[in-house]
């Protein structure tokens, strides 16, 4: 019996997802460098514009500001919000690097492309204890 013109569809292949990926840390890197990105783009240019606009509208509102960071309330959580925000620039930043690097064709071999992405992480952190070690030491 010959068809009427429509053929039968054929099964289209699924692409791979992460279930069939094994997890590394070249993954992670690349997932959080899309997380730190967006953390940075939304929470600390907040933050940043409203010190700016504080620091605008004169003394008596950047006074205020700074009051208000400096609350007690806000004293734990506002150095979380720092460190946090640290790291994700120092990642961030690192993990720029690490992708400049393979957009010019080096790094794709898979061991250096996991130990690149340690490396991102173990710099971030220490970057980030260095410069938060800095802040709280400094004030002594």
């Amino acid at each position: 019996m010959a068809q009427s013109g429509m053929t039968k569809a054929r099964p289209r292949p699924l692409s791979p997802h992460l279930g069939i990926y094994r997890w590394g840390p070249h993954m992670m890197v690349s997932i959080l460098n899309r997380m730190m990105g967006v953390g940075l783009a939304t929470l600390g240019m907040a933050l940043f514009t409203m010190g700016l606009m504080a620091l605008a509208l004169g003394p008596d509102a950047w006074a205020h500001f700074i009051g208000v960071m400096r609350a007690p309330v806000f004293l734990w959580l506002g150095r979380m919000l720092g460190m946090g925000l640290t790291f994700a620039l120092f990642l961030h930043m690192l993990a720029g690097i690490r992708h400049f690097v393979m957009d010019i064709g080096a790094g794709f071999e898979l061991k250096s492309n996991r130990t690149s992405a340690i490396l991102t992480l173990l710099g971030a952190a220490a970057l980030t204890l260095i410069v938060w070690a800095i802040i709280l030491l400094g004030r002594r």
